[in-house]
């Protein structure tokens, strides 16, 4: 009987061996610069008993309302918390304040509940504004893989307000920049595309996954415009996980609209695993883009 609980252990270890490292991880507390102030586990909206949480860290109040970006963490949509997301140094040198959100993942909810989630992060910025003392015309929606096609959804359907159905009343939404972090950009093409597919995308459609409309309701290039805010956007040419060509597709599109669109290749980069000096790189990219916005004035 030991022998037998013990090969199950290993098995179902082994099989969930890309969650173990982030989950088991120890969770960082966010440094923030002195003078700035943290709200930690704000609920921006409730569906049945889940609340939606988010941490925010904002600068002091001088008397003229800030920037803000909304992080929004990876991880598949099943998995990842906003607690992993600590490395906001960029954003609090240049005067943003950060509010890191969470959101409804597989099983618990499948698609669009994550869409549904981070529009109503958004919305609630927008909502609390004044109390917050953010500007609403300069937020800027950044994530990383799932986390990327999040923040590219939040941003993209601006004044569509299909997937705002838990956060109605607003109509004015429009965000200042995107910054799209290898995320995916057609969900159709991760599930059953020629380049990688995705279980992650099959279990997130969920009883709606051969439901090739649906999955085009749900993928940024559907909502490409020339209204489409500027984007950055960051991918690796060797990633495995999320094929590269959905972002250089994006970008295409994009160019193509008019928009504002920086696309940064990293060479031989994987999903997201960059070297130190490739991540400074990175991060000195967006901020360059987002100052050439004139967003941290």
């Amino acid at each position: 009987m030991i022998r037998k609980i013990s090969t199950a252990v290993l098995l179902f270890t082994a099989l969930n061996s890309s969650y173990a490292q982030e989950e088991t991880a120890p969770v960082k507390k966010v440094e923030f610069p002195e003078g700035y102030t943290s709200q930690i586990d704000v609920v921006y909206t409730k569906v049945g008993d889940w609340d939606g949480r988010m941490d925010l860290y904002l600068p002091p109040n001088k008397g003229k309302a800030t920037p803000i970006v909304i992080n929004i963490h990876g991880g598949g949509w099943n998995h990842g918390t906003k607690e992993s997301q600590t490395g906001f140094s960029t954003f609090f040198k240049m005067g943003f304040g950060v509010a890191n959100v969470e959101y409804r993942l597989t099983p618990q909810a499948t698609a669009p509940a994550a869409v549904e989630d981070v529009r109503c992060a958004l919305i609630y910025l927008i909502k609390n504004a004044k109390k917050l003392n953010i500007d609403p015309n300069r937020i800027v929606v950044m994530g990383g893989s799932a986390g990327g096609h999040l923040a590219l959804m939040a941003g993209m359907l601006g004044n569509n307000h299909i997937y705002d159905t838990n956060c109605p009343g607003v109509d004015n939404i429009k965000v200042a920049a995107i910054v799209d972090k290898y995320g995916i950009t057609d969900v159709w093409d991760w599930a059953y595309g020629p380049n990688i597919t995705s279980k992650s995308a099959t279990n997130w459609l969920g009883s709606r996954a051969k439901d090739e409309a649906f999955a085009r309701s749900l993928s940024p290039v559907t909502y490409v415009s020339k209204n489409t805010p500027p984007t950055f956007i960051v991918h690796g040419d060797a990633d495995p996980t999320v094929p590269y060509q959905e972002s250089v597709t994006l970008a295409e599109k994009l160019k193509e609209a008019g928009v504002n669109v920086k696309f940064m290749t990293v060479p031989g980069g994987k999903h997201g695993k960059f070297d130190a000096d490739k991540n400074r790189e990175v991060n000195k990219a967006i901020a360059d883009f987002l100052k050439s916005l004139g967003l941290d004035k």
